[in-house]
């Protein structure tokens, strides 16, 4: 995902968003300059949603599946990349426009996913409802990504 900041746009650069660490992970910074690269969270990870990126740091893969905080990856960090906290990381849906129902299609595969029924469906007139987030009730475990038969859901921070 390219994020266009107003400085980088009008500037002509154009800057990556930073990836999707595991759970607890220290900002980007401090946790790449932690992180040995050893790949042991990625091996421990019972979802297999962890993998290693170009650089082979680890990044979540929600396509692979949702997150369950079981804290392996947190059990495994030797070098202190991953830190438990209060919140694990502080992600949310974001739906796009290939949603199927804002194509008029009825498909309700991410409520049906979501283990903390934070996805509803709003009624609406001349088509199915439509998706809506609680971000109240959301974990940002991934459980709604994989199942989104339009690949139409990201977590973003």
């Amino acid at each position: 995902m390219v994020d266009a900041g107003r400085r980088g746009f009008l500037g002509g650069r154009l800057r990556k968003e930073a990836p999707l660490r595991p759970p607890w992970a220290l900002p980007e910074a401090i946790f790449s300059d932690r992180c040995s690269r050893c790949g042991d969270c990625t091996g421990t990870c019972p979802q297999g949603i962890l993998k290693l990126d170009e650089g082979g740091y680890p990044i979540v893969d929600f396509s692979r599946g949702e997150c369950t905080f079981c804290t392996a990856c947190l059990g495994a960090c030797r070098t202190g990349a991953l830190v438990r906290g209060e919140m694990p990381w502080r992600l949310t849906p974001a739906v796009s426009q290939a949603c199927l129902p804002r194509s008029g299609i009825e498909c309700r595969s991410c409520e049906d996913a979501c283990p903390a029924s934070a996805i509803r469906f709003v009624p609406r007139l001349g088509g199915p409802a439509l998706p809506a987030v609680d971000g109240e009730r959301c974990t940002g475990c991934g459980a709604c990504v994989a199942p989104c038969p339009a690949a139409a859901i990201a977590l973003r921070a």
